[in-house]
């Protein structure tokens, strides 16, 4: 009998879209629970030491927390493998997974500046991640559209979260930072057209990450169009 599995999440959250994408990749069916941030449930803080989402529930019995870690246990337990088959691509796969804290923060301390200042600054700072990418993927020596190749992998699903975010940051403000390399816009195109990608979000995934910036009362929130204002549900 397949396991059941229970993704918790806030809908916003990049880290519970990594796990989701994995599922989704899978093609493992799974129900996904919205907790409110600011009244976490009991039996929630006792599955995530740290407080934080995502936590996958399986069979209502055993929980898993951090997404790395989901997504691991889910590629060594359901099939098909999204890991590299052999061993030292697969280490590599996994260090340029641990490449992703890093490469996030510098894609969420940018969209998350509380003035114009503080965004040009952190913006200015982009070029640097996302250059030691584009250099990876010219190094990888392959086709794409993924990572590996034609095969959708555990990296890909890691780093299209913020992939789609900065996207989200670069329509209410242009950057032109990610044109400047054209094998990592390449791959940000092709991991989000991925169907396990659109199929991991709400539907409105942009609209409400917009509404979380004017909640948090970023800058950002300044370019944000008032018929989306009041128009998603955060949670």
């Amino acid at each position: 009998m397949a396991a059941r599995y229970l993704l918790c999440s806030f809908k916003t959250c990049p880290w519970v879209q990594r796990a989701a994408i994995v599922l989704r990749a899978k093609e493992v069916r799974y129900d996904i629970t919205y907790i409110d941030r600011d009244n976490r449930p009991a039996w929630f803080l006792a599955a995530s030491p740290h407080a934080k989402v995502p936590v996958l529930q399986i069979d209502g019995r055993e929980a898993l927390f951090e997404s790395n870690a989901i997504a691991e246990y889910l590629d060594e337990t359901v099939p098909p493998r999204l890991h590299p088959e052999d061993p030292l691509e697969r280490a590599r796969n996994r260090a340029w997974t641990d490449f992703v804290p890093g490469f996030a923060s510098a894609v969420s301390n940018t969209m998350y500046s509380d003035s114009e200042e503080e965004f040009g600054r952190r913006a200015a700072k982009l070029p640097e991640p996302f250059g030691k990418l584009d250099e990876a993927l010219g190094r990888r020596g392959n086709d794409g559209p993924y990572f590996n190749g034609p095969r959708f992998s555990l990296v890909d699903a890691a780093y299209a979260p913020f992939l789609q975010r900065y996207t989200f940051m670069d329509r209410l403000r242009p950057l032109g930072v990610i044109e400047k390399f054209p094998r990592l816009a390449a791959w940000r195109d092709a991991l989000l057209a991925a169907a396990a990608v659109r199929a991991s979000t709400v539907s409105n995934i942009e609209a409400v990450w917009q509404e979380n910036l004017i909640i948090r009362g970023r800058w950002l929130a300044k370019f944000v169009s008032g018929s989306v204002r009041g128009a998603a549900l955060v949670e």
